[in-house]
């Protein structure tokens, strides 16, 4: 049973980097370059997307970050209201998602630029941005398998990683920075954490929380 398991994930893994390694499925090369001048010129980054598709986009602005640019993350108490020389990066599969169209309207009526990653260079979000990505992948709602036989978006969303830490290492590069000169910049402090031994069971483990009636001592 364990190794017809081990076939069957080494199987999935297999198809998986096939997919993402299919030329089609990436950007072209002047759309990719007119982002990096794009990312290079502004003020300040904006990212904002739902989903799996935010999720990955937060790992892009971690990234930028690291590289000195001053990146919100939309959505985020302590973002502030975007305005000209700003750039919006922002992406949807079907380029139709209302809160993302919507952040793409507001970022142009205030003279920011805007940044679309999608699979559809005729929707909404691509007609509203400066410069468009398009990402040859299934929306989620395409199960015909013929450009995925993954779930829902995942292709699109694993691309929408790659294309990131693209966009930062064009841009780490250029700056000619040290990856000694990024390291001050990751985090050092992490949270919410709090500590659970490791000797407790793992069902208990999962479900421990913090007492918050305890009173917090240094």
């Amino acid at each position: 049973m364990v190794d017809m398991e081990e076939r069957g994930i080494q199987d999935s893994l297999t198809r998986i980097v096939n997919e993402i390694e299919g030329a089609a499925a990436l950007p072209d090369a002047p759309a990719l370059a007119a982002a990096v001048e794009l990312t290079a010129d502004a003020r300040r980054v904006f990212v904002h997307g739902a989903g799996r598709s935010g999720l990955a986009l937060r790992m892009t602005a971690m990234r930028l970050m690291h590289l000195g640019l001053q990146v919100h993350v939309v959505g985020e108490t302590t973002t502030p209201a975007i305005g000209e020389g700003d750039l919006l990066l922002t992406a949807s599969g079907s380029g139709t998602t209302s809160g993302v169209v919507s952040a793409a309207e507001t970022a142009r009526s205030v003279g920011a630029r805007v940044i679309g990653i999608t699979t559809d260079p005729e929707s909404p979000l691509a007609q509203l941005s400066h410069a468009v990505l398009v990402v040859r992948a299934a929306t989620k709602t395409d199960r015909s398998e013929q450009q995925s036989a993954q779930y829902a978006g995942s292709l699109f969303e694993q691309l929408l990683v790659l294309v990131g830490d693209a966009l930062f290492d064009v841009l780490w590069q250029r700056s000619g920075q040290s990856a000694d000169a990024l390291w001050p910049r990751h985090a050092n402090l992490e949270g919410p954490f709090f500590p659970v031994p490791s000797s407790t069971p793992p069902r208990e483990r999962d479900t421990l929380t913090c007492d918050c009636s305890s009173p917090w001592t240094p």
